[in-house]
C-alpha cells in the first residue's frame, strides 16, 4: 500500500522520533466556523497542543495528496478557501484522484491518521444519529469509522442536535469504548451533560493509555471514544439549548435541508439563534479537547 500522502516536516520528524502526535480535523475550519474565527482557532489549537508536547497535525486533502500537517500559509489558504469539499471515507478517494480541495470530517481525519501512524485525534464533537433517522436512515460514517479504525478519539460528546441514545446504541453495537473523562455522564457538546449515561469511565490521561494498550494487547480493532465536557465556565446549559436545536430542526427540515448539509446548516443557525455564544463554546471545547488529546498521546509515548 501506498497512500498518497505528505507530511509536513515538524510531523514528519514527531513520528520519526516516536514522539507524540495529535491529528485535527479540518472541516471546523472549512464549514464549522465563519472567518476569521476559524482560522484564528485552528492557530490556537495548534499551539494548544505544542504547549502540551505534543505535535500537532491538522489533516486536509489538496494537490491529490492528504496533507499531514499544515503550514500556516495552508491553514490560511484552507480558511478563506470556497467550494472546499466536505470529506468522509466515501468521497476521500475521489477528491484525491479528481486533484480536489477537501477538509476531513471525524471519520475521514480517522482514516487519514491510521494511515500515517497517529493513534490520537481531537475534534469537536463526533456526528452520530441524527434526528427521524428510522425514517431518514440519516447516520453519520463517523460512527462505522469509530469502530473500523484504530484511533482514540477525543470529543466533547456527540453534537447535540443529535438523537444521543441512538448514537450511543450504534456505537455499542459497533464494539466501541465511549468513556466519560473526569464523568459518569455522556456529554453533549455546548453542555457538560446530556439525559445518558457514559458506558465507561476514566479520570485521567495514563488510563485511557493503559485502556489503549491492552486493547492491542487483546488484538482488538477499531478506535475509542473519550467524551470530554465543555469547561463549566463556558458550557449552554443543556435545557437552554434543546430549544435553540428544536427551532433550528424545525427550520432545516422545512427547508428541506438533507445529507452532509444539515450539520453545518444547523450549527451555523444556532450560532444566530444564540447571539454568538454556541461560536464561543465551541471554540472553548474544541481548545479544551486538544489539550487532553495532547495528555493522551504523551501519556501512550512514556
Amino acid at each position: 500500500m501506498n497512500p498518497p500522502i505528505r507530511f509536513s516536516g515538524p510531523v514528519k520528524a514527531a513520528l520519526d522520533q516516536g514522539r507524540p502526535v495529535v491529528a485535527l480535523e479540518s472541516t471546523i475550519v472549512t464549514h464549522g466556523m465563519p472567518w476569521p474565527q476559524n482560522f484564528e482557532t485552528a492557530q490556537a489549537v495548534e499551539t494548544d497542543v505544542a504547549d502540551a508536547g505534543a505535535t500537532p497535525a491538522t489533516i486536509a486533502v489538496f494537490d491529490g495528496h492528504i496533507h499531514i500537517g499544515l503550514t500556516g500559509e495552508q491553514l490560511e489558504m484552507l480558511a478563506k478557501a470556497e467550494k472546499v469539499m466536505k470529506l468522509s471515507r466515501a468521497d476521500m478517494a475521489y477528491a484525491l484522484s479528481e486533484g480536489k480541495t477537501g477538509s476531513t470530517t471525524v471519520a475521514a481525519t480517522m482514516m487519514a491518521a491510521s494511515l500515517a501512524g497517529i493513534e490520537v485525534f481531537a475534534t469537536g464533537g463526533i456526528g452520530g444519529v441524527h434526528q427521524g433517522a428510522e425514517t431518514t436512515f440519516d447516520i453519520s460514517a463517523d460512527l462505522a469509522e469509530l469502530s473500523l479504525t484504530g484511533v482514540i478519539t477525543v470529543c466533547a460528546g456527540a453534537k447535540a442536535i443529535l438523537d444521543i441514545p441512538k448514537t450511543l446504541e450504534v456505537l455499542e453495537t459497533g464494539g466501541v469504548p465511549v468513556i466519560g473523562y473526569g464523568t459518569n455522564v455522556f456529554p453533549a457538546f455546548w453542555s457538560r451533560e446530556s439525559t445518558q449515561k457514559a458506558p465507561l469511565r476514566l479520570d485521567t490521561a495514563n488510563a485511557v493509555a493503559n485502556l489503549w494498550k491492552m486493547r492491542q494487547r487483546l488484538g482488538q480493532q477499531g478506535g475509542m471514544l473519550i467524551g470530554n465536557p465543555v469547561p463549566k465556565t463556558a458550557e449552554i446549559p443543556r435545557e437552554e439549548m434543546a430549544g435553540y436545536i428544536r427551532t433550528a430542526i424545525d427550520e432545516a427540515s422545512a427547508s428541506g435541508i438533507s445529507g452532509k448539509n444539515v450539520t453545518p446548516w444547523l450549527l451555523a443557525r444556532i450560532v444566530e439563534l444564540t447571539e454568538g455564544r454556541s461560536l464561543a463554546t465551541n471554540i472553548a471545547l474544541i481548545r479544551h479537547n486538544a489539550r487532553v488529546a495532547s495528555e493522551i498521546a504523551v501519556a501512550l509515548t512514556n
